[in-house]
């Protein structure tokens, strides 16, 4: 479900006069996945659909030389078009700065339990990249997403002797372990691919005993980090609280240290924005919460309201290219491909963030997201007219 470009970029900086070249002059526009004109009833399809997306754009990062992951080509099937330098730059950043909020959650007290949860993961990589990283034998992971989905991502596993191997490297005390994989569902004690629509999750007639039916190896014991990348903003506002009010309250006990990352679209009032939407509309896919959050502030006020009262914090892609990304990275990252639409990259990187908040709870280690999160800078002053 998870979705990182704007579609029509070509259109929108032609309007602007972008020219998108790349050093090796080849055009990055952005790949069609399909005929995304529906009605109302295939909106789950169109959304599902955005993960092709995701994983085009990620080849292409991958390709050019932004990212190194080896596993982005199991789950990607196609020819690889590529992407526009600027889109290439905001896969990196997004990718990076999520990464780095991941790793300081994983390197906080690193003997400790610990979980997380992906939510509309689709194909993304980033359990396999986290088990080629480090021995995480004292991780559960999950992802949960539509069927049609879970199901593409099962079989790409099934068929990827990598991606195998490294799901097998993980291993207990004692034995392997053990994998049981459906055709659209994969459970292990460390790893799950959950079919489920998370609509129903948030139904509150849902109590925590048929939750854990739904999700196998669910903990509610240990800190947990919630992860929604383009995820819940395709969601209806009152149906994305739900989901963040029903993992916050019953799922993981208010008692259970937890933290959650949100990357989304942000400003949708001025000129860029309202083109963003639109080239969306042309494709059936309305960001259904993005005028309720959207800007920085009200994702950090959506964090508080959420129950995240440990701390909120929240900057766009712009701000974390300038202040997350070290001075000979930015360099390196800068060689690969000529970006000489400065003006278009800036517009837009200030409309995707990273939102990111955490609650203490009740356990041993109450400070383990206050250790891990706090001292990362963030955007303080927002500049946003909300009210536009």
């Amino acid at each position: 479900m998870a979705s990182q470009q704007i579609p029509n970029l070509n259109t929108l900086l032609r309007g602007r006069g972008g020219r998108g070249r790349g050093r090796q002059r080849g055009r990055g526009g952005t790949a069609s996945s399909g005929d995304y004109h529906g009605s109302a009833s295939s909106a789950d399809t169109i959304v599902q659909r955005t993960d092709d997306d995701a994983a085009g754009s990620r080849m292409s990062a991958v390709e050019i030389g932004y990212l190194h992951d080896p596993f982005a080509p199991a789950f990607f099937e196609g020819g690889v078009t590529r992407r526009f330098p600027i889109m290439n730059r905001g896969t990196y950043v997004r990718t990076t700065a999520i990464d780095a909020l991941v790793d300081r959650f994983l390197d906080t007290h690193p003997s400790q339990p610990k979980q997380i949860i992906s939510f509309g993961a689709g194909s993304d990589t980033r359990y396999f990249r986290i088990l080629s990283r480090r021995a995480m034998k004292n991780l559960v992971y999950h992802e949960i997403d539509f069927p049609s989905n879970t199901s593409k991502k099962v079989a790409a596993i099934r068929r990827s002797p990598l991606t195998l191997q490294t799901l097998q490297s993980v291993r207990g005390t004692e034995e392997e372990v053990k994998i049981s994989v459906s055709g659209d569902s994969l459970h292990s004690s460390t790893y799950n691919i959950h079919p489920v629509d998370l609509r129903v999750l948030a139904d509150n007639t849902d109590n925590a005993e048929s939750v854990t039916e739904r999700l196998p190896h669910l903990s509610q014991t240990s800190p947990t980090l919630l992860l929604s990348e383009c995820c819940l903003i395709y969601l209806p506002p009152a149906a994305a609280d739900a989901i963040l009010t029903a993992f916050a309250n019953r799922f993981i006990p208010p008692a259970i240290p937890l933290g959650l990352i949100i990357y989304e679209p942000i400003r949708p009032n001025d000129p860029f924005g309202q083109v963003m939407i639109s080239n969306l509309a042309t494709r059936g896919i309305h960001l259904q919460t993005l005028k309720k959050y959207s800007s920085l502030s009200r994702q950090k006020q959506r964090l508080r309201t959420a129950g995240f009262q440990g701390g909120q914090m929240a900057a766009d892609v712009d701000y974390l290219w300038e202040q997350w990304v070290h001075e000979n990275e930015k360099e390196r990252v800068s060689g690969l491909e000529m970006l000489d639409e400065m003006e278009e990259w800036r517009l837009l990187a200030q409309h995707y963030c990273v939102a990111w908040g955490w609650r203490n709870g009740e356990h041993n280690d109450a400070s383990l997201f206050q250790e891990a999160w706090s001292a990362l800078q963030a955007q303080d002053n927002e500049q946003d007219d909300e009210d536009m």
